[in-house]
């Protein structure tokens, strides 16, 4: 339940605070994803310095209002009704790289094919296969983001985290996680959505320049032949053990499938594609009908990678 009496008096602060310039209100979300779908935030706050992250903490002290982090959007679904809260965007110095030898330093904000450019182009490797993810450090970091084999478990040291919700300002700051404390699984760690990833610290391996860009080249072909462009947000659902939720998703012969503006790809049945100008509310629809009948069809149990903003409780599962 929105606290919309909270909500209003954060924004109040907000706009009288150092952060005002900085805030937006309304402000599109949907349209910051790769879906290109869905509503509004009701405040966005855009964080350019340590400074800025710590007084944002300040402001939502106290308050209970929700906050999501938002980086490339691109495994965001953000409700037609919009999220009754407070998104938060990095930038500024937050999109830095840093290598020093075999250690690279990225801001939440880096994206992670410029990441992974930047490691091959320094003679590492370890990091081609985030070329063809369009992602964010810190959204790579709270979804284990992979691919073609490898995955961000792989190369994380630990992340700098800030706490944004429900926090005693007498410890409120940054705090280094260690790999351990951020408990990766597949397309899981432990960070909550209230936890803001402000730099990680990759360890990788020398490697040849030459021979990384070569490698770069055939997965971003690969993925050009093998997944479809247009408005998706990539992989829908987790592979189940030892399975392919998109080889099920076919199989349940979902293929070409629609729900108003939504359709399963019928280039690659684990995507689904938004058509501009739809309703995210029509992709969920969409995904709760792909689960139900994998599990009715194959008796398998099909999980979301994708994160959902905004809609009801008790709207995700299907019925």
């Amino acid at each position: 339940m929105v606290d919309y009496d909270a909500l209003n008096e954060l924004i109040a602060t907000l706009l009288a605070g150092p952060l005002a310039l900085q805030v937006t209100l309304d402000a599109p979300l949907g349209a910051r994803t790769t879906y290109g779908v869905g509503g509004t935030a009701r405040a966005l706050v855009a964080l350019d310095t340590p400074d800025d992250v710590m007084a944002l903490v300040e402001a939502l002290h106290g308050t209970g209002v929700s906050t999501i982090p938002v980086g490339r959007g691109s495994n965001l679904l953000v409700a037609d009704s919009g999220f009754a809260g407070v998104a938060v965007v990095m930038r500024g110095a937050f999109s830095d790289i840093v290598i020093d030898g075999t250690t690279v330093i990225a801001g939440g904000a880096a994206k992670l094919p410029v990441v992974a450019r930047a490691a091959v182009n320094a003679g590492l490797s370890g990091f081609t296969w985030a070329v063809g993810v369009p992602g964010s450090i810190g959204g790579a970091i709270r979804m284990n983001a992979g691919g073609h084999g490898a995955e961000m478990a792989d190369a994380v040291a630990s992340a700098d985290i800030v706490e944004l919700e429900n926090v005693d300002l007498q410890n409120a700051g940054e705090r280094t996680w260690s790999v351990d404390e951020l408990d990766f699984g597949y397309r899981r760690s432990a960070l909550r959505s209230s936890q803001l990833v402000l730099r990680t610290t990759l360890e990788l391996e020398p490697g040849d320049v030459s021979e990384g860009k070569a490698e770069m080249i055939e997965i971003v072909q690969w993925r050009r032949n093998n997944q479809p462009g247009g408005q998706n947000a990539g992989s829908v659902f987790a592979n189940p053990p030892g399975e392919s939720a998109g080889r099920l998703i076919d199989t349940a012969g979902l293929k070409g499938f629609r729900i108003g503006s939504a359709e399963v790809s019928p280039k690659h049945a684990n995507f689904i594609q938004a058509d501009p100008g739809g309703s995210a509310d029509d992709v969920l629809a969409l995904m709760k009908e792909i689960m139900r009948r994998v599990h009715d069809m194959c008796g398998v149990q099909l999980h979301a990678e994708t994160h959902v903003v905004g809609f009801e409780e008790g709207t995700w599962q299907p019925q």
